[in-house]
């Protein structure tokens, strides 16, 4: 899982508005991913950076809002946690795209290193203006 010399990496603004969270996070595990470029192995890591915005306005479909449950385990014995969809957008909306973006990369050493190049954020503000240029357009829209 290395880089490879020669392939040049872009950074991708996306506007989360109103996209539904699940078609949304295979358009940018692609990118990740590299998929869109004609150099692209799937042992290697070519994918580029992806800047969300917006990511507190993401849509669900059906129930999903109420029904939707984010697990984890604190390692204790009966530290099973949970959070409805609705709590986990209340809370840390960012983590909804995140989770649904993780779940769409292979469950190998490749994900961690295209999850580092994922960049989300609630509102429409973002620190990378300079490495995105002026009138930065993504491949999703």
């Amino acid at each position: 899982a290395r880089r490879i010399r020669g392939t040049a990496s872009r950074w991708h603004l996306v506007d989360a508005r109103e996209q539904v969270v699940g078609r949304l996070a295979v358009q940018i595990g692609g990118i990740l991913r590299g998929k869109h470029k004609p150099t692209y192995l799937p042992n290697a890591d070519i994918g580029d950076t992806v800047v969300v915005i917006n990511a507190s306005e993401v849509c669900l479909t059906g129930s999903k809002w109420r029904q939707k449950q984010y697990r984890w385990h604190s390692g204790y014995p009966g530290g099973l946690k949970a959070r409805s969809a609705r709590d986990m957008a209340a809370r840390k909306p960012e983590e909804i795209l995140r989770h649904a973006v993780a779940g769409m990369l292979p469950k190998n050493k490749l994900r961690k290193r295209c999850l580092a190049r994922l960049r989300i954020y609630a509102g429409p503000k973002h620190e990378f203006e300079a490495e995105l240029g002026a009138g930065a357009k993504s491949l999703l829209e």
